[in-house]
């Protein structure tokens, strides 16, 4: 097939947990000697690209932190545009820190915002009737993300896609979600490494909002049996993924 460029999921396709899946690194290697440019594209939402940089250095990957593009770059971009000076994270682990560093305001009153990601034991009662609230005052609602679940080490945890969908219930509000599936979260990976939505490949775990999303953008889509792979999502999904491999360490297979 004619792919002149990747966008590639991390957890789940990379690594889960503290450990990398067989053939990954090796994987990215041959990406690297063959010449091909890529971009990983990623719905976590607890760490800072700093962090997550830091974190694959240490499973054996060497990936410059401007390679990683996360649903808090796509906000705070959206934020910028928006005009927004106030917004409320609820949110968890160190992402605040790439809204620190582009001088939004974390705020929990008078917000212009509410940005909402995988929050996880943060999602409590009275931070969720706070976003409420803030919304129902005129807050925007940003969902960094909306997937239903991820694979943890321990196994499936809950992500922020059913807390995103209770705040829109309570509110009579729609979310905007600015990482996957959103095609302008694509749109930021691809521009940066000069790719055609037709020449790029996406590799990723999820079915709907990996390959769905890859799709809807004009790319194909490899969905790799690690991570949150279930069968029975895929059956329902009505998506084909134009492949599916055991995991990234076979991409070499179809190139």
């Amino acid at each position: 097939m004619d792919t002149k460029a990747f966008l590639i999921d991390l957890d789940g396709v990379l690594y889960v947990g503290d450990h990398a899946i067989s053939g990954a690194t090796e994987t990215i290697a041959m990406l690297d000697e063959q010449g091909y440019p890529y971009r990983f594209v990623s719905n976590t939402t607890r760490k800072s690209r700093t962090t997550i940089a830091a974190r694959l250095d240490r499973l054996g990957f060497s990936i410059p932190v401007s390679h990683i593009f996360t649903p808090a770059i796509a906000a705070i971009s959206l934020i910028r545009n928006e005009g927004y000076t106030r917004c409320f994270l609820l949110t968890t682990g160190d992402v605040d820190n790439d809204f620190a560093e582009a001088e939004i305001k974390s705020a929990d009153t008078d917000a212009d915002g509410v940005i909402i990601g995988d929050a996880g034991d943060n999602f409590t009662y009275g931070n969720l009737t706070k976003a409420m609230r803030l919304i129902l005052d005129g807050a925007g609602l940003i969902a960094l993300e909306r997937d239903r679940y991820w694979m943890g080490e321990n196994g499936l945890m809950l992500s922020a896609g059913p807390f995103v969908a209770a705040l829109e219930y309570a509110t009579s509000t729609c979310a905007r979600v600015v990482g996957k599936p959103s095609g302008n979260f694509f749109a930021l990976a691809l521009s940066d490494m000069g790719a055609r939505p037709e020449e790029t490949l996406m590799i990723g775990d999820d079915i709907t909002t990996d390959i769905g999303g890859a799709r809807e953008a004009g790319m194909r889509g490899v969905l790799v049996k690690t991570g949150k792979y279930r069968n029975e999502a895929v059956a329902s999904s009505g998506i084909i993924p134009d492949y599916i491999l055991d995991s990234i360490g076979h991409l070499r297979e179809i190139l």
